[in-house]
């Protein structure tokens, strides 16, 4: 044992101690099994953390978390975290559902604030777009049937009746394989509802004409029937609780720790090795990174499955994002801003905006978050905090050099900064006091994300949650080798790789025990 941190074997070892990663580690090592985490860097979280900047303590990348709700309306994050792993953080529901507002839209301005619920969200876009209730009616109880049906899979473990699905989730089954667009058209919802019920899409980063109907459909339900949460001190408040958890459950957790190597033998785990030569040894693996970096990095070549750089080729690397952080000497309410989440879209169709975000152009299309519209006291008093979001896919940034990457990312944020202005009326650069710029670049450092992308594998229709579901067991590649977040089965999101964590963790035990007893 000279010279290790840690013991020499573990029932699983997780690569990676982002959103998926805490999550996995903190199941299986309340399932019993002993348990190591490997982190390279010094926090958890990867992205689920906070920094702090002069008076300013920013939330790096969480916007909303769905599928969370209210105590008496509890979804599966909120029973993963607060029931399963009784982490006991502090959570706040965010005011509104969105501020949506398109200034070149082509029947004219289109600025509409939403509200959570979803009689009150049908009752807002009649008001927006009178006649549209039947259509919009007939839209939703759609998207209930995906989350119920999703519901179903999951309580059936792998188990499905496919009677009971044909006679129960119909519709669900018909549109399993279309883009959302196509459904709007089947459903005949009207141009301006379309425009208003698809602001969120860019969380899923992708236009709504190659975007998986049933996955946005099934993240807009659960916003509109359950709210939309983030934790109370920043995501760095929850990762850390996580973190504690794991420890209390017995597991182990290490910093600092680079993991090198995946050591496979026969198509079977073995064990890893660290960035110290230190060689530990286990027949499960939890990696939550991309498999990019599993079989192009980690793995030995020999022992690389063909299949498995088969299935990484066929897909196609989700966008990373630009982030303007802002720390303002002046309230919200003094500068006019009013609501917590903003989607501004500067072109009309989301097809424009897409092919903005695969340009090296000044941003298309922002979401943005005012903190304070949803925790008053998250900065001192008279200040507030503002970050602004765009994407970029990774690719576009690989001819900035050294010498103009600061003032090519900053020509962006202020290019954002301004838009923002603009369009909501407000003026905020007068009142900066604290900015700090993430691109591509910054996340790619952080959190060895290829391409810098967290927004995973693109979600098109032959690549869904669905397909990624049915293909679990086919893609576990080397036998004893799984992965979670944002890259695995569930997409990219907080509360996808939070739940993928989880599901990953599930399997390994039900493995590992039946080994044990063999």
């Amino acid at each position: 044992m000279s010279g290790y941190k840690f013991s020499r074997e573990y029932d699983v070892i997780v690569i990676g101690a982002g959103n998926g990663g805490l999550t996995a580690g903190a199941v299986c090592a309340k399932k019993g099994l002993k348990t190591l985490v490997l982190e390279q860097h010094n926090l958890p979280g990867g992205v689920a953390t906070s920094f702090v900047r002069g008076r300013f303590e920013f939330e790096p990348s969480l916007h909303e978390i769905s599928d969370f709700g209210p105590e008496d309306n509890a979804g599966a994050v909120r029973n993963l975290l607060e029931n399963t792993l009784e982490l006991g953080a502090q959570w706040i529901r965010v005011p509104e559902a969105y501020r949506l507002i398109i200034p070149k839209e082509k029947n004219g301005r289109l600025d509409v604030c939403m509200p959570f619920g979803v009689e009150a969200y049908i009752d807002k876009i009649e008001s927006e777009d009178p006649g549209c209730r039947p259509y919009v009616e007939d839209f939703i109880a759609l998207c209930k049937e995906v989350v119920e049906a999703f519901a179903y899979m999951a309580a059936s473990k792998g188990n499905v009746d496919r009677k009971y699905m044909q006679s129960n989730f119909g519709n669900f089954l018909r549109t399993a394989s279309y883009s959302l667009q196509s459904v709007f058209d089947a459903v005949k919802v009207p141009y301006k509802s379309q425009k208003i019920i698809s602001a969120y899409w860019c969380y899923l980063g992708l236009d709504v004409d190659k975007l998986n109907f049933p996955t946005y459909a099934a993240m807009f339900y659960k916003y509109l029937s359950k709210g939309a949460y983030i934790p109370r001190f920043r995501s760095h408040g929850f990762t850390v609780a996580l973190d504690k958890k794991i420890r209390d459950f017995g597991g182990t957790i290490e910093y600092r720790t680079k993991v090198v190597n995946i050591l496979v033998e026969h198509n079977q785990v073995i064990g890893v090795k660290t960035e110290y030569g230190e060689y530990i040894k286990t027949s499960n693996i939890i990696a939550n990174t991309n498999a990019h970096n599993v079989y192009g990095k980690l793995v030995n070549k020999p022992d690389v499955p063909e299949m498995a750089i088969k299935a990484c080729n066929s897909r196609d690397i989700g966008p990373s994002v630009l982030v303007a952080y802002l720390g303002l000497n002046k309230s919200a309410e003094d500068l006019g801003i009013h609501e917590y989440s903003y989607f501004i879209y500067s072109k009309p169709t989301t097809a424009e905006i897409y092919k903005g975000f695969c340009s090296f152009e000044d941003p298309v299309g922002q979401a943005t978050v005012c903190l304070n519209n949803a925790i008053p006291d998250c900065s001192p008093p008279g200040t507030s905090i503002l970050y602004l979001t765009t994407l970029y896919h990774g690719d576009m940034w690989k001819d900035v050099t050294p010498e103009n990457y600061v003032a090519t990312k900053n020509r962006f944020a202020k290019a954002m900064i301004e838009e923002f202005e603009k369009v909501v009326g407000v003026s905020v650069t007068p009142y900066i006091e604290e900015i700090e710029v993430a691109s591509p670049v910054t996340l790619a450092r952080y959190t060895d994300a290829y391409n810098g992308s967290i927004y995973g594998y693109e979600i098109t229709n032959w690549d869904s949650v669905i397909p990624r579901l049915m293909m679990i067991k086919d893609e576990e590649f080397i036998k004893g080798l799984k992965f979670a977040g944002g890259f695995a089965f569930r997409c990219h999101g907080y509360a996808s790789s939070l739940l993928s964590g989880e599901t990953a963790a599930l399997l390994t035990v039900k493995e590992a025990l039946a080994a044990k007893q063999q």
